[in-house]
C-alpha cells in the first residue's frame, strides 16, 4: 500500500478540496500519512494569492525531499495552474496539475517513479467549467462545505479568476444532501466555502439566500457559518434571514480591502466605503451581537499616507470585531502589478503593523462586549494545560476547564466571563437541544 502525504496552502476551499481528493485516494487503496513523515507520494496543494504562498510552496517541496528523497512529488492547484512551467522546473517535482486536473489525480499515479522532468497537465481555463464538489472533516465537530467555485470579478490585484475560472455552483438540492450526510456523521457546524459564495446561483438560477433557507431546515446541524461574502452581495433579505434563522451564525466576514475610496476604485472593487458602512450598520441593527470581520490590504500601489490614514479612520469608525490584514504583493499578470506608485516594502510592513494593532483592539473590545452574555458554544479541542477551547455562535473563542463530555455534547450554553489572553472564560449554565 503506497503512502501519500498532503500539504495544503491557502484558503479553506483548498483544504476542503484536499480532503475530497484524499478520500478518493484512500478509497482506492492508498494510505494517507501526515505531511512530514515518510511518504511514497507527496501532494502540495498550491495557492497563488500572495508572494508568501509561492515561497511556502517551494519550502514545502524542499521539506518533502528532505524527509523522503524518493517521494513522488505532485504540485497542484492555483499556482500550478498559473505557473506550470516554473513549478515543473523546480527540483524534485514530478507532476504538475492545474485546478481542473487535480480532481483526476488518481489516474496520474499509475507510475510514481521519480522523473527527470516533471509531467505537466494544466488545461486552459474554459468558459464552461465543471463544478467539483468537496468538503473537509478534519476537525472533531466542524466541516467546510464547498458550495461555489470561480469568480467573475476583475479586481486588479487578484489572480483567482485566471486560476479558477468563472463563477459556478451545483444545485441547492445537492448541497442540502451533502449537509445531511455530514449531520449523519456527527458534524455539528458547517462552514460554507467558495471563492465568491455570495455569487451562488450563476449556473442554476438560484440565490445564496435561497440556499441558506434550505440549509436552515437540515436537522442535526447546530450551526451554519458563512465563510466570507462580498459586501455588494449581502442583501437586506440575507441579513433579515440570518437575524431570524434557526441555525445560521450571527457572523459575517466581509472583504473591505481598503477604507479609501480612491484605492477601492484602483482595485476595481464593486462598492465604496459608504456602501460597506451601510452593510455593517444594517447587520448590527438587526443583530447587535453579530461578529463582523474584514479583510484589508495595505500597501496597494498609489496608497499615500493620507489614503492609509483615511482607511484607518474609516475602520475605527465601524463596529467591526476583527481584521485579517494582508500586505500587498505583486501578482504577475495582474493590472496592479504594472501600476505606478509602488509602495516600499518597509512602509508596507509599517502599515501592516499599525493595522494589526487596530485589529487586536477591535477583537478585544468585541470580546469584552460579550462578557455576561449567554451564548451557545461548540468545543473543538483540549489543551495540555487542563483547559479546552471552542467558539460561540458569534465567533468568540471560549476557554474553560477541560470536561471531556463537552466535546461530545453540542449546544452547551455558557455564561461568558472575564477575558484571558484574547479568549473569554466561561461557565456552563445549561444545555441547548439541537433545533
Amino acid at each position: 500500500m503506497k503512502k501519500v502525504a498532503f500539504h495544503t496552502l491557502g484558503c479553506k476551499l483548498n483544504f476542503s478540496e484536499t480532503s475530497e481528493i484524499g478520500r478518493q485516494l484512500e478509497e482506492s487503496g492508498f494510505e494517507r500519512v501526515p505531511f512530514g513523515s515518510h511518504a511514497d507520494i507527496t501532494v502540495i496543494h498550491t495557492c497563488s494569492v500572495t508572494g508568501s504562498a509561492d515561497r511556502k510552496t517551494k519550502q514545502a517541496i524542499h521539506k518533502a525531499m528532505q524527509v523522503s528523497p524518493e517521494s513522488y512529488i505532485v504540485a497542484m492547484g492555483c499556482y500550478a495552474q498559473l505557473n506550470p512551467d516554473e513549478i515543473a522546473s523546480w527540483k524534485g517535482v514530478d507532476l504538475v496539475l492545474g485546478t481542473n486536473d487535480k480532481f483526476d489525480l488518481i489516474k496520474y499515479l499509475t507510475d510514481t517513479r521519480k522523473k527527470g522532468h516533471a509531467e505537466v497537465h494544466s488545461c486552459e481555463i474554459i468558459e464552461d467549467q465543471k463544478f467539483f464538489p468537496a468538503h473537509s472533516t478534519t476537525e472533531r465537530t466542524r466541516a467546510f462545505l464547498k458550495v461555489q467555485d470561480g469568480c467573475d470579478y476583475p479586481c486588479t490585484y487578484c489572480t483567482i479568476p485566471k486560476a479558477r475560472g468563472k463563477s459556478r455552483n451545483p444545485e441547492i438540492s445537492s448541497i442540502v444532501e451533502q449537509a445531511k450526510e455530514l449531520a449523519d456523521k456527527g458534524l455539528r457546524e458547517i462552514v460554507l466555502t467558495g471563492v465568491n459564495i455570495g455569487d451562488f446561483g450563476k449556473t442554476t438560477g438560484e440565490t445564496f439566500t435561497e440556499l441558506a433557507k434550505e440549509l436552515d431546515e437540515v436537522n442535526g446541524i447546530l450551526r451554519f457559518r458563512i465563510s466570507s461574502i462580498e459586501p455588494n452581495l449581502i442583501t437586506d433579505e440575507l441579513i433579515q434571514f440570518v437575524a431570524g434563522s434557526k441555525r445560521f451564525a450571527p457572523h459575517f466576514h466581509i472583504p473591505l480591502q481598503s477604507g479609501s475610496d480612491k484605492i477601492l476604485k484602483l482595485m476595481k472593487r464593486r462598492y465604496l466605503t459608504a456602501f460597506f458602512a451601510d452593510r455593517v450598520l444594517k447587520i448590527k441593527t438587526k443583530m447587535p451581537d453579530a461578529c463582523i470581520g474584514a479583510d484589508v490590504i495595505v500597501g496597494f500601489p498609489g496608497e499615500t499616507d493620507e489614503d492609509f490614514n483615511e482607511a484607518c479612520r474609516f475602520i475605527n469608525s465601524l463596529p467591526l470585531s476583527y481584521l485579517h490584514v494582508f500586505t500587498y504583493s505583486e501578482r504577475p499578470g495582474t493590472p496592479a502589478a504594472s501600476m505606478a506608485g509602488k509602495i516600499p516594502n518597509r512602509i508596507r510592513d509599517e502599515r501592516s503593523h499599525a493595522l494589526h494593532i487596530i485589529g487586536n483592539k477591535l477583537k478585544q473590545e468585541f470580546c469584552i462586549s460579550q462578557i455576561g452574555q449567554n451564548r451557545t458554544v461548540i468545543f473543538e479541542r483540549q489543551k495540555s494545560d487542563g483547559t479546552m477551547t471552542g467558539f460561540t455562535d458569534n465567533y468568540v473563542e471560549i476557554l474553560t476547564e477541560t470536561q471531556p463530555e463537552f466535546l461530545h455534547h453540542p449546544g452547551l450554553v455558557f455564561l461568558c466571563g472575564p477575558e484571558n489572553n484574547g479568549m473569554i472564560t466561561a461557565k456552563m449554565i445549561s444545555t441547548n437541544p439541537l433545533p
